[in-house]
């Protein structure tokens, strides 16, 4: 038996000429967190959309929990969706134990779960506020609690950390990883990379619409070998752009993920930066998700 929760198959979805997901295939096994990575536009959304039945795929098939996507389903997801649904003009109470009703909790095991979870939160404070007083944030953790709280076996998460400050997206990090262990199966699309590398087990790279990359986040990172360099230096940092044989990712003032191309040496780079800056820092490491990324797109465009 398949311990996959999430399968598609050769699914295409297309909005007039526009192709929005290209036969895309993947499977999200049981208890992982599946990272749908990509720039905006890439087709994470509408991919989401499809096996929430909230859009139809024009060909292939979506499986969820072994059979087809559909009203079967649904009562075992939480979908956090990038655009908050919330009402504004209700109060938060009110709001988050209709919601869990609608997903069939009684209206005592409701109010239980919603508690526990504002709490943890620290936004007990707010159940009698009316979403629409609420900041950004404070919303985007409302809305969190709702997808949680009748404490479904699939989560999808689309860009859950939009609006949160750091200590809030930290807080929200803890609870995803723990609903992971705890057995949960989380679908986390977003366009920033670090958070994919903080969280995911799995991964899956889109752009334009179609899949160029999927997998085990750490096997697909040691695929590529320690072919980066992260630099740490003081002093002009001008010298980057006359290397030869290497691209320059996330520069700034005093640092710049380098990666090596075919030809590069890393001493070579090491003595030229000596000339230059004062280092502070020279290390040879995997590439980042973001140096992945890129260098999978070029290898698409290229081919």
């Amino acid at each position: 038996m398949s311990d996959s929760i999430v399968e598609f198959d050769g699914v295409t979805k297309q909005f007039g000429d526009y192709r929005a997901v290209d036969n895309v295939s993947f499977e999200v096994k049981k208890g992982r967190i599946f990272g749908l990575l990509g720039p905006n536009g890439a087709g994470k959304t509408t991919s989401i959309r499809m096996l929430t039945c909230i859009l139809k795929q024009d060909s292939g098939s979506i499986r969820l929990f072994g059979i087809h996507a559909g009203p079967e389903t649904q009562a075992r997801l939480g979908y956090l969706p990038e655009e908050r649904g919330l009402y504004k003009k209700m109060k938060v109470g009110e709001q988050l134990v209709y919601l869990a009703r609608l997903r069939g909790l009684s209206y005592q095991d409701a109010k239980q779960r919603i508690r526990y979870w504002l709490e943890r939160f620290e936004a007990y404070g707010w159940i009698g506020q009316e979403v629409g007083e609420l900041s950004k944030g404070m919303q985007q953790k409302i809305q969190f609690v709702a997808t949680i709280a009748h404490d479904p076996d699939c989560l999808i998460f689309d860009e859950p950390f939009s609006g949160l400050d750091p200590i809030n997206s930290e807080m929200l990090k803890e609870v995803i990883l723990e609903l992971r262990d705890a057995g949960k199966t989380i679908l986390f699309a977003t366009h920033r990379m670090e958070q994919v590398e903080q969280l995911c087990d799995d991964i899956a790279l889109f752009n334009k619409g179609r899949l160029i990359l999927n997998g085990d986040l750490n096997e697909i990172r040691a695929s590529y070998g320690h072919n980066s360099i992260k630099l740490r230096f003081t002093g002009d940092s001008r010298f980057l752009s006359d290397l030869k044989y290497v691209r320059i990712n996330n520069r700034s003032t005093n640092f710049a993920e380098i990666r090596l191309l075919d030809g590069a040496d890393d001493q070579v780079i090491l003595r030229e930066a000596q000339k230059h800056v004062r280092i502070k820092g020279f290390e040879l490491v995997q590439p980042s998700i973001q140096e992945i990324f890129i260098d999978s797109v070029s290898r698409e465009v290229s081919s």
